[in-house]
């Protein structure tokens, strides 16, 4: 049998030998791309690795700025290389997991242990605001109505610092004051000596005092009178004193001789008892329907008034006694006795149980309950008899 050969072109054998030099022409060209290709980007990759792995980061702690250059990629992972510790209530601009890049700038903000008093309970509390006041309200805490801080709301915070809010709460009452009446006596021609007749039953008043009650943490600290007014008036109580001579019975007296006297004897007896008589009653006068006798008397005196509503003056006098309208006068106890009953024209009788750091010389301040009352007094001049421990009344 014969073997069968393959028939083999001549076209075919051509177009093999034609792609072979064609591609020994190309191949080295095609590889020297390639080459090159991959090169840059190895390069690309080499770059963006590295530009991934370091970055440049500035860290600012209590304004401390501190540049750092890591690796890491988290922001607790930078600090725990750099042995940087955040405290719970420390401030961090961003998150302690958050990734970080090149060229962030991480703000770390020290909190601050303060002692703050409010409520009756003291606390120990972090903060990391500047002043008090925002301190305070970022920590929940406000300030009502009268409520004071100290130290004040615009003080810096700094550590270890002590503050206290201070509740203050106002509180109006009403209490009712009875006022007793005078007894007031008044001559009266119509009724004879030692007879006595009530003109007019006494009634006593009421006044309805406004009282401020101002509390500080639930405790009362002050109390002050913001208003009165009259709720029942007064009624004195007025006795008419007779002054009608009582007629004398007629008596037939026995004559009797008597012996003579000269002229002489009996002119110089009458002129020692005119004497004595103008000596007892040359220091009395009759005033408010009374005949007194007085120590001394002072013109020009200078009159002004005062009240306990006025601030810093008390109810209670220099003498121990409680102040009382139409009653309480301020002196120099270098010119008005203390205890020692005067008459003021235009006033009345008055008694000295005060005294004051400007009341000096022939000076008087009469005490008013009403401020207003007291302002209105302004500045007078009267003329002062000085009686002495007792006041004068009609018998």
């Amino acid at each position: 049998m014969g073997v069968f050969q393959p028939e083999v072109s001549h076209d075919s054998q051509s177009s093999s030998r034609s792609f072979a030099l064609r591609w020994k022409q190309v191949n080295p060209r095609v590889l020297s791309l390639a080459g090159v290709v991959s090169i840059v980007i190895a390069l690309l990759i080499l770059l963006y690795v590295h530009g991934q792995g370091n970055k440049v980061i500035n860290l600012v702690i209590d304004g401390k700025v501190l540049t750092l250059e890591t690796r890491e990629a988290l922001l607790s992972d930078v600090l725990a290389k750099e042995q940087i510790t955040v405290q719970p209530h420390d401030k961090v601009s961003i998150g302690l997991g958050d990734e970080i890049q090149d060229g962030d700038r991480v703000v770390i903000t020290r909190a601050q242990a303060i002692s703050l008093t409010v409520d009756g309970a003291t606390k120990t509390l972090y903060t990391t605001e500047k002043s008090l006041g925002d301190a305070i309200t970022k920590l929940g805490y406000s300030l009502e109505g009268n409520d004071k801080i100290f130290p004040s709301l615009d003080t810096a915070v700094s550590s270890g610092m002590e503050a206290k809010i201070v509740r203050i709460t106002k509180q109006k009452v009403e209490r009712t004051v009875s006022l007793p009446f005078r007894v007031i006596k008044t001559a009266d021609p119509s009724l004879y000596v030692g007879d006595n007749r009530v003109a007019q039953a006494g009634k006593p008043g009421a006044i309805v005092q406004h009282i401020e009650k101002i509390y500080q943490d639930g405790e009362l600290v002050s109390m002050s009178m913001v208003g009165k007014e009259v709720e029942t008036v007064t009624k004195d109580k007025i006795i008419a004193v007779g002054t009608k001579p009582v007629p004398k019975p007629v008596v037939v007296a026995a004559t009797t001789s008597k012996p003579k006297t000269t002229s002489k004897t009996t002119a110089k007896a009458a002129t020692t008892a005119k004497s004595a008589k103008a000596a007892k009653t040359s220091n009395v006068v009759h005033k408010a329907g009374v005949d007194f006798q007085y120590k001394k008397m002072i013109k020009n005196v200078s009159m002004t008034a005062y009240s306990s509503e006025e601030p810093g003056i008390g109810t209670r006098t220099a003498s121990g006694t409680r102040v009382t309208e139409g009653r309480t006068i301020a002196v120099d106890p270098n010119v008005i006795p203390i205890g020692w009953w005067v008459y003021i024209e235009g006033l009345g009788f008055r008694r000295a149980e005060d005294t004051g750091g400007a009341i000096k010389g022939n000076k008087v301040d009469v005490y008013y309950d009403s401020l207003s009352h007291a302002r209105n007094f302004g500045r007078k001049s009267r003329t002062v008899y000085v009686i002495g421990p007792v006041k004068p009344e009609l018998n």
